[in-house]
């Protein structure tokens, strides 16, 4: 698959518009793309993804991952965000750099790779619902392909290696009081009871510091109590972003905070661990032998619900990433195949 083939995927993929939870056109286009190149897809709701030929189970086994889906475009957009145009050697549209660059360097990837005899079985997957951790995305299509020893996750980084991502908690927290008319002496306030754990979550330091990803980051976000001026409020709710370093497991951390705190805490979901590969892992000996610089990613992917190691490492800039007029240099693309070719040419892992 050559660079301009891969250039002309992005393209029509941009041009047809996969906001999260619909990505049916979007994956129909890879599914086509992946017969064209003579693989048998394979595809469950809008995912969709190829095994390279000759796989033995005696191998070990890697996964190319990067998302099909979108968010939707803001309001602050100056050009059509599904239409693809190239300027100044920029490609502009939704997804390109978010992440249709990594998609289809990649998938160029994995087809150059299963040419030759490797010494790993190679799976490419195109996954949906990515920008919502939605239940039909990644984490639907994990048990249909077996024992999976590393991924890597396609993700704008610069290209650069995110040898840790953090995790994400958000916490619906109740803080509970009694009701009472606010001109008397009555009642017991909800919300001067939330405020004291509203401050523990402002100023609590965690322990455990990540050389990589610093801190455990705690954020409260919003806040809700009270029904008229006159009634003390016997209940105030507030919700917490927890960003989680790859030092601590959600349900671990949940367990301290609920130590510290009396209100009520419920988290939405446990699931979005952090996650870290060790630098000396053979991928990540190979990318700094290259002159790559590993580095912590606050930014969530896939690698949250994979439960092997992952890497994350991709092309564009994250920071393009969600804004308007966004866009990736075709020259990105370039450098990427070739790194990811680089890479994974004759790597071996273990089992």
């Amino acid at each position: 698959m050559q660079i301009n083939q891969a250039i002309e995927l992005l393209k029509r993929l941009i041009a047809t518009p996969s906001i999260s939870c619909d990505e049916a056109k979007a994956a129909d286009i890879v599914e086509a793309e992946l017969c064209g190149l003579g693989f048998a897809p394979q595809r469950k709701m809008n995912n969709v993804w190829a095994i390279a030929a000759e796989y033995d189970a005696q191998k070990p086994t890697i996964l190319l991952d990067a998302h099909l889906d979108t968010v939707k475009p803001n309001a602050q957009w100056t050009r059509d965000p599904f239409t693809p145009h190239v300027e100044d050697g920029r490609l502009y549209g939704l997804g390109s750099n978010d992440t249709g660059g990594s998609l289809v360097a990649l998938l160029a990837t994995f087809n150059n790779l299963s040419k030759s005899e490797q010494p790993y079985n190679l799976i490419f997957l195109a996954s949906a619902e990515e920008e919502v951790t939605g239940v039909n995305g990644v984490r639907a299509v994990l048990p249909e392909l077996g024992k999976i020893d590393f991924a890597i996750v396609g993700e704008p980084t610069s290209l650069q290696p995110a040898v840790a991502e953090k995790g994400l908690m958000v916490l619906d927290c109740t803080s509970y009081g009694v009701a009472g008319h606010a001109a008397r002496e009555e009642g017991v306030n909800a919300i001067y009871k939330a405020l004291k754990d509203i401050e523990w979550f402002r100023t609590h330091h965690f322990e455990r510091v990540s050389d990589l990803l610093g801190e455990v980051k705690m954020s409260v976000t919003g806040v809700q109590a009270g029904t008229q001026h006159n009634v003390v409020p016997a209940e105030c709710r507030f919700m917490v972003d927890v960003r989680v370093n790859e030092c601590y497991q959600n349900e671990e951390l949940l367990a301290e905070i609920r130590q510290n705190v009396e209100c009520d805490v419920v988290p939405r979901s446990t699931h979005l661990n952090s996650s870290a590969i060790a630098l000396s892992h053979p991928a990540v000996e190979r990318l700094v032998a290259m002159g790559r610089k590993p580095f912590g990613s606050p930014t969530m992917s896939n690698q949250a619900v994979m439960p092997f190691t992952t890497l994350k490492l991709g092309a564009g800039d994250s920071s393009r990433s969600h804004t308007a007029d966004e866009y990736i240099l075709l020259s990105e693309i370039e450098e990427a195949v070739e790194l990811y070719y680089a890479l994974l040419d004759g790597l071996k892992i273990e089992k």
